[in-house]
């Protein structure tokens, strides 16, 4: 998906979208999309193709899942009808004839039963806006009911002392640094709170471009909670370390122990 030019009288501040930053910062769909087919094929001897994308706000992994071979389906489900809107636009609508095999619902994720899907996916933490474990383990409930008998689900997390502490992680990317700030975290609660920045190269600061109120989630308590809502198989997937660098180098192994570290980020599969 291309950004949309500018004419000569506007700055990038006057032509900025959010929603197409965050998509350029946070989202890995051609990363995501061949682990998720790896997963499901050693254990099942064939590939997925349907996916179902919790928390999808501009569907753009369902929009990649769907492009990605003529036999996927995708089902997007979402709470904010405005970012839905967009990704209809700028994801679902780019897709064609293709589009119509992604659906988008606008719907607590806990309401959806149906299809069936071999795929579900949660990313980017977004249950940790879960706080309450009854709520945790109602969505959990439902993801399993909605799997299909042989499906997995998939969760990321993250975790280390240095996410329970104030501080900001900038990211250079192509025409602007991307921000992600922690401004607090109660250990009474496990309750944090995040925010992302945007600074672009050619002018200009979005200060709170995004906000999370959540509560960090153990993979412990992950686990447990999982176990309850009747999956069977979980696993926990952990991120290599690129040595040169000292940053996770993208590549997730199953691992049954792992060493603290001060900051990690892993993918909980089950099924």
């Amino acid at each position: 998906m291309k950004h949309q030019k500018k004419n000569k009288s506007e700055t990038a501040i006057d032509t900025f979208d959010h929603h197409w930053y965050y998509e350029q910062s946070v989202q890995s769909p051609d990363h995501d999309i061949p682990f998720f087919e790896s997963v499901y094929k050693k254990k099942n001897g064939r590939l997925p193709r349907v996916l179902r994308e919790d928390f999808c706000g501009t569907a753009l992994l369902s929009a990649s899942w769907v492009k990605k071979h003529p036999e996927n389906r995708a089902i997007g489900v979402d709470l904010d009808e405005s970012v839905l809107d967009w990704g209809r636009n700028q994801n679902q609508g780019p897709l064609g004839d293709d589009a119509e095999r992604l659906t988008l619902l606008c719907s607590d994720v806990r309401e959806v039963h149906e299809p069936r899907a071999d795929v579900i996916a949660a990313l980017n933490f977004s249950y940790f806006t879960f706080k309450e474990r009854r709520d945790l383990l109602e969505y959990f409930r439902t993801a399993r009911e909605a799997l299909e008998d042989d499906g997995i689900f998939v969760l990321d997390i993250f975790g280390g002392w240095e996410s329970q502490m104030e501080a900001k992680e900038k990211t250079r990317n192509d025409g602007f640094t991307f921000t992600w700030e922690q401004k607090r975290f109660d250990p009474v609660t496990n309750h944090a709170r995040f925010f992302i920045h945007f600074k672009l190269h050619e002018g200009g600061t979005i200060k709170k471009a995004f906000t999370y109120d959540w509560r960090m989630w153990s993979i412990p308590e992950v686990r447990d909670v999982l176990t309850e809502a009747g999956f069977e198989n979980i696993r926990v997937y952990w991120e290599g370390v690129d040595h040169a660098t000292g940053e996770g180098d993208g590549d997730f192994r199953p691992i049954d122990t792992a060493k603290n570290c001060p900051g990690w980020n892993a993918l909980i599969i089950s099924s």
